[in-house]
């Protein structure tokens, strides 16, 4: 349902922000990008544990250890 609606930018009337003005947070927008982060920290520990479990060899690719994968995947959601 979100989705349905266009963002602000796409607004005519509402100016886009140019890179170097300083970044103004409203309650929403603050809340949405919080969200976006936690969200997105969930996929990547999720993910992390499935790849380690099916392709242990690809964590050594990449040049993490075995403990350095589980602490990553222990972190609550909130911590960066």
């Amino acid at each position: 349902m979100l989705g349905l609606i266009p963002h602000p930018a796409a607004w005519r009337e509402t100016p886009v922000r140019p890179a170097d003005a300083p970044r103004r947070y409203d309650g929403i927008a603050t809340l949405r990008d919080l969200v976006a982060a936690w969200s997105e920290r969930m996929r990547f520990r999720w993910d992390l544990a499935q790849r380690s479990k099916d392709s242990p060899h690809l964590i050594d690719d990449i040049g993490l250890t075995r403990r350095q994968v589980e602490a990553e995947i222990a972190k609550p959601f909130w911590r960066a």
